[in-house]
């Protein structure tokens, strides 16, 4: 009996997520598809998204977001946003850690999801990670994006690792792009969203979400050769991180 109210509460969270979730982009969707509509207009969409969409679901669902800074992110200046994934609200995080406005690059089938999908396509980088060609014009709309004075946010695991990883290997893509562009990596480390909202069903629940933002990795003297040492690095950083405080 104690069961089968548990796995009732879980289940009215998460239908609670999709309405908090999809409240937010109905209330403002006329202003969210105009600054959507033009590239020039993304900062005033991206406070948006921070501001009015990602906090909203984050203290709406009862999960606290704290973080700790090792280093603070420069204004105007554009960075490579890396971090572990194991849940939809590592968007929601991301988004609250970082007051300077970055572009998701993320994969397409996230296009599916309704509402949210609408925006997706038009504000995030979308790729389709088993095409080349793909992943080839990533770089080059990065690179748009990073001359407008952007960053760029990518979870470099390529997607949800299954639950009982802690966390999976690291693809090349990010640390490529931060060496091409000489731009820092800025690792971090989230720790409580697995345990917030997984994308097991009956789980989840109310608390605190934790994220450290650990010290930049410059780039400036690291050669395209080098890119395996950097993501190892960067990788054993937040897995370390994770070892000690999961």
């Amino acid at each position: 009996m104690l069961k089968l109210v548990k796995q009732a509460g879980q289940t009215i969270y998460r239908i609670w997520f999709y309405v908090l979730v999809a409240t937010p982009i109905l209330l403002f969707f006329p202003f969210l598809v105009i600054f959507a509509s033009r590239e020039a207009w993304y900062p005033q969409f991206f406070w948006m998204a921070r501001n009015l969409w990602a906090r909203f679901i984050l203290y709406g669902m009862f999960c606290f977001p704290k973080v700790k800074y090792e280093q603070r992110l420069v204004k105007r200046k554009s960075y490579m946003l890396v971090a572990n994934h194991t849940s939809m609200l590592d968007i929601m995080l991301m988004l609250v850690v970082s007051r300077n406005p970055f572009v998701f690059v993320g994969k397409k089938e996230l296009v599916k999801i309704p509402l949210f999908g609408f925006f997706y396509k038009r504000v995030c980088i979308m790729v389709d990670r088993d095409s080349t060609q793909s992943r080839t014009g990533v770089y080059r709309r990065a690179q748009r994006r990073l001359q407008q004075g952007l960053s760029i946010c990518i979870f470099p695991e390529g997607g949800v690792p299954e639950e009982h990883v802690l966390l999976d290997k690291f693809k090349d893509g990010a640390f490529k792009m931060a060496i091409a562009h000489k731009i820092p990596v800025v690792p971090m480390t989230f720790y409580d969203n697995k345990e917030r909202f997984s994308f097991t069903f009956f789980s989840g629940g109310p608390g605190k979400c934790r994220a450290r933002v650990h010290s930049f990795v410059e780039t400036h003297s690291i050669r395209p050769e080098d890119t395996a040492d950097l993501r190892n690095s960067v990788r054993e950083t937040i897995l370390n991180d994770l070892t000690k405080n999961s």
